[in-house]
Order: C-alpha cells, then structure tokens, then sequence
C-alpha cells in the first residue's frame, strides 16, 4: 500500500514536494513513536497530507463539491489552505481511506484547530520540522518537538499568526481558537 501511495504521489506531485511528503512521514512516524500514536497512520497521514497541493483550481472545486465543503471569505482568499481541505475529499474518494484520524490530521495540517487529537498534533508539527525545512526557526522548534507537543504548538502558531500579521493576511479563526485553547490550559496549570 505504501509502495502504491508514493507512486501516485510522483504521479502528482513535482519532485520537491514529493521529498517533503517522503521527509513528513518520516518525521511523523518518528513523532508518533515518541508519543504515543499508531507511527503507521503518522506515516500515513505524513505520506498523503500534501496530495492535493499542485492540484489545479478546477480540480480543488470539484473535490469541494464533492464533499460539500463551503468556502469561508477567508479560505476563498488563502488558496493555500485548500489543500488541507480537500485532501481528505480526494483520500476517501479516490482511494477509499476512511480512517478519521488520518482524514482530521490532514484536514488540520495547515490551520490547527482548537480540540487537536494527538495524530493532528503530530502531523502539524511534523509538517514544521520535517528534514526537508530549513526557515530560520527550524532548530527550536525541532527541539521543542523533542520536549513536548502543546509547547511546540504554541511556538509554531505564535510563529505562523506573527508572520501572516506581518504581511497583513487573514488569520485562520482555526488557528486563533487553537491558539487561545493551548494559552488558556497552560495558564491552569
């Protein structure tokens, strides 16, 4: 299945972002390991999560329909975000993956949300530390991922909503109500 997976993967995806999938699994399983989760669904999860990233506008709505999934202004604006969207349309679709966590990990890969399961957790810091990254931040985060996942999902979300507020885009209310959820559980304990 893995084998059949990277193959669709070259089939879609250009080099560079089919050695990012390869570099997320793997950063993925290793953090599944460390923490606890089912590393195959995390290297699942890692393998698939950017599917749908080169797919053309066209083929992003019609995954859209398909789902029943309705565009807020905010995602309209970000084509960015719509990977993450319809990625988990094209998976269970397309190949008939059903599993929720794997489907919920890669929905909320980009934005994060309040409420994360532990796989989602994985998969979004997965994404920031993957061997393939090299912003200028890498080294800590990849440290705080050795620490702990709530820490690092703090850092990286005050990273990416710092960097969208320098650049004056729209803030995922996703990422802002996960953002408020880890602030106001680390200030109770």
């Amino acid at each position: 299945m893995i084998e059949e997976y990277k193959s669709l993967l070259q089939s879609r995806l250009s080099d560079y972002r089919c050695r990012h999938s390869f570099c997320v699994a793997d950063s993925a399983a290793a953090l599944a390991e460390q923490y606890g989760a089912d590393p195959e669904k995390a290297f699942i999860a890692g393998l698939l999560h950017d599917i749908t990233k080169e797919a053309d506008m066209a083929e992003q709505f019609e995954l859209f329909r398909l789902g029943g999934v309705a565009l807020s202004e905010a995602e309209q604006r970000n084509p960015k975000l719509w990977h993450a969207m319809s990625a988990p349309i094209f998976l269970k679709e397309k190949l008939g993956i059903t599993d929720d966590e794997i489907l919920s990990a890669i929905r909320y890969h980009t934005t994060a949300r309040a409420g994360m399961s532990l796989l989602e957790k994985i998969l979004y810091i997965a994404d920031f530390i993957s061997a393939d990254r090299d912003y200028d931040d890498v080294d800590v985060v990849r440290e705080l991922a050795r620490q702990g996942l709530d820490e690092t999902m703090l850092y990286t979300l005050d990273y990416t909503i710092r960097d969208l507020l320098k650049k004056r885009r729209a803030i995922h209310p996703d990422s802002v109500a996960c953002y408020n959820e880890l602030i106001l559980n680390r200030e109770k304990s």
